[in-house]
């Protein structure tokens, strides 16, 4: 049987490192389509499309996950400007919000990596806190801390413990999308993992960087529920 294909999101930014090439470029860290292939998956990457095309692109994958990156433009849930916010990224927010929307009407399993909680987040309507401190110290550099499961859910079965994770973000989920519930915090009381607790749909979001860890059980469990699905006849 051949692995499960599992599209990544990417993005575009003027890559000053691309040989003698000063170009646009549609990239992501390898670290993701390592933990991927890690995992038992293989990987496809996904460059930003027409939002229109999101349904007709994850045709063709088992299963989704949405890159971390830039701070979600603050339009997209209703609430002003932090001047702390960066940059809109308004070509990569409509493309990655519709990939969401038509994995979520789809039933395709989906894993969103600290950016991609976020917009996970904000595509089923919730909101977002656009600064806090403390989960990471020097640009560039992941920090590492720990997050606590909550009894019962998904991501309790898949980590049982209190595990030390790789987190580099300054904005945190403030109001729960629809049907999610949070499945781990920080110590500081931020929410560092949501899921759709029905079971019929593999739905989890991760605020810290799994990719940048050797822990493969979230991307495991990720795989599995794309060979699960993927074996079930279609009628």
């Amino acid at each position: 049987m051949p692995r499960p294909l599992i599209g990544i999101t990417t993005y575009v930014e003027q890559s000053t490192r691309y040989g003698v090439w000063d170009l646009p470029t549609s990239l992501v860290p390898t670290g993701y389509y390592e933990l991927v292939q890690a995992a038992g998956g293989s990987a496809v990457l996904l460059p930003p499309d027409e939002p229109e095309r999101a349904a007709e692109v994850l045709a063709r994958v088992d299963g989704l996950v949405v890159a971390g990156g830039p701070d979600l433009d603050p339009v997209r849930y209703g609430a002003p400007r932090d001047p702390r916010t960066g940059a809109p990224a308004t070509v990569r927010d409509e493309w990655e919000l519709a990939l969401l929307r038509a994995a979520l009407e789809d039933g395709l399993p989906l894993l969103g990596i600290c950016r991609g909680m976020q917009a996970l987040n904000v595509a089923l309507g919730g909101t977002l806190v656009q600064h806090i401190d403390g989960h990471f110290d020097t640009p560039g550099v992941s920090s590492w801390h720990p997050v606590t499961p909550v009894a019962g859910t998904r991501y309790a079965e898949l980590v049982s413990e209190v595990a030390e994770v790789p987190t580099y973000h300054h904005q945190a989920v403030e109001r729960l999308g629809r049907g999610l519930v949070v499945s781990a915090y920080a110590e500081d009381g931020t929410v560092e993992a949501v899921e759709l607790p029905d079971r019929d749909r593999w739905v989890l979001g991760v605020q810290w960087h799994p990719e940048r860890d050797k822990d493969t059980r979230v991307m495991a469990a990720l795989i599995e529920a794309a060979v699960a699905r993927t074996a079930v006849p279609v009628a």
